[in-house]
């Protein structure tokens, strides 16, 4: 990498050769020519691949099981198999992610992802097997790294195992988001409100009803979640170009799929028909959609969190996001629900992202889909987006939250909401009279009936007990 003493035209070089020409790598690169020319094709977002690392290690377990593959099928010799097998498992480890350079938006379905890959592993092997890296003629990228495989079948493997990764890290990041919730709920479960319906006064509940709703919904999605993870365990490795396995050993697609499930622990099953599996991103349309899901729920949660916290005196007031940040250049004392507001902006991404995703996986055509590298940025940036806000929303707003019991009793005793449950004692038109009544007046429901001596006063208060309000009741 050029330094500030050494400008990049001044550092050793290696020349390589590729169908397009010869030309100089640093030589302290682990990636070659392909990589390089890739780079310099698709300056587009200015991020590598390396942003993803769940994605460099599934690339580094998928090589991995290839050359155990090979060499169990008599196709690569164990000296270099295990030269290739150390790389796959340093990198695995952490190690030479740095020299995953290439754009995460590029051309070519992939194929500059996966040169990527094979020229740092070929590299990084020759090191193993005391040769300088570019001696091809000893350990080639394509003809040993990349044997039986092609970028068609190593790609979406690739993605299918990293999203597998990222989506066990969300589930987990919306578990502590849900048990957030859930705490919350339990300490608001004695404190009664009233609900809304499209913002009108609806009947009582309490805050912990409300509250729990939200870890309900969180561990709905989970498991939505978790469905479309085990719909992503089916791979089309083996399938080389088109998925007709051209170039593999007849074995080699059942070896490989045993290998790469040994080396990463997840229940990966070859696809029963490998030419539509090449060709089908139907497997990322659904985790997107689902992505999408946990996203729109997730605002509106966050939407519910603003609301119910507006104020401080000219809102609802009725909960206290907890203060992070002042609010305003010029307004002194105000403070924003900054971390829903984050949230909220993380859901708006996701959306957008499922609808690049399903035009991606819609544009594919005959025996292959060229736009997985934006399907992969746009699912990789969802989950990881997600996961962080999940936990920043935990950690920095839920937890934190306090109710103002007062503002909220005062709302109750002075609703219209309540005369709802008085329906089955007094009937509705009488209690229609009564809403309208109060509404007019400015009284309470409570006053109204005992001025009209509808019900008695033990009658009205055993009615309207909290305990009676917010569940079931037999008549």
């Amino acid at each position: 990498m050029p330094t500030s003493q050494q400008p990049a035209s001044q550092l050793p070089t290696r020349r390589e050769h590729d169908l397009i020409g010869d030309k100089d790598v640093p030589a302290s690169a682990y990636y070659g020519v392909h990589t390089l020319r890739a780079v310099e094709n698709f300056p587009v977002t200015g991020t590598p691949i390396s942003i993803y690392p769940d994605l460099i290690n599934a690339l580094a377990a998928i090589k991995q099981a290839a050359a155990q593959a090979n060499f169990q099928l008599g196709l690569l010799d164990e000296r270099r198999m295990q030269a290739i097998c150390q790389a796959c498992e340093e990198i695995r480890h952490g190690q030479w992610h740095r020299h995953f350079v290439v754009d995460v938006i590029q051309g070519g379905a992939g194929t500059s992802t996966n040169m990527n890959a094979n020229e740092v592993i070929a590299n990084r092997a020759l090191e193993i097997l005391g040769h300088a890296r570019g001696d091809y003629a000893q350990l080639h990228p394509n003809e040993h790294v990349n044997i039986s495989q092609s970028t068609n079948d190593v790609y979406p493997t690739a993605l299918k195992i990293a999203a597998f990764s990222g989506i066990q890290s969300l589930i987990a990041a919306m578990g502590r988001l849900r048990e957030a919730f859930a705490d919350k709920a339990g300490e608001f479960g004695d404190i009664l409100k009233i609900g809304r319906t499209q913002l009108q006064d609806a009947v009582p509940m309490t805050l912990g009803q409300e509250f729990m709703t939200y870890a309900v919904m969180l561990g709905e999605d989970e498991e939505r979640l978790r469905e479309a993870s085990l719909l992503i365990c089916e791979i089309n490795l083996g399938a080389t170009a088109i998925g007709t396995g051209i170039t593999a050993h007849p074995d080699y697609a059942s070896r490989v799929c045993e290998a790469l499930r040994a080396i990463t622990g997840l229940p990966l099953v070859t696809a029963p028909n490998l030419i539509e599996a090449t060709q089908d991103c139907g497997a990322f349309v659904q985790l997107s959609g689902v992505l999408k899901r946990v996203a729109v729920k997730l605002s509106k949660t966050c939407n519910d969190l603003r609301l119910l916290s507006s104020g401080p005196r000219a809102g609802f007031g009725e909960i206290n996001l907890p203060a992070m940040q002042a609010g305003s250049s010029i307004m002194p004392g105000k403070v924003n629900p900054v971390i829903p507001e984050v949230v909220n902006q993380i859901a708006f991404e996701v959306i957008g992202n499922d609808v690049t995703v399903s035009f991606a996986a819609e544009a594919g055509q005959l025996q292959l889909n060229a736009f997985e590298p934006i399907i992969a940025h746009s699912l990789f940036k969802s989950v990881t987006h997600l996961r962080n806000g999940c936990d920043i929303l935990a950690g920095r707003c839920v937890r934190g939250i306090s109710a103002n019991r007062d503002r909220l009793q005062h709302i109750v005793a002075h609703s219209i909401g309540i005369v709802t449950a008085l329906n089955p004692y007094i009937g509705y038109d009488n209690a229609t009279k009564l809403a309208q009544e109060a509404l007019a007046t400015g009284g309470s429901v409570y006053d109204l009936v005992l001025r009209h001596q509808l019900l008695t006063k033990e009658q009205l208060d055993d009615i309207l007990r909290p305990d009676m309000l917010t569940q079931p009741r037999k008549l």
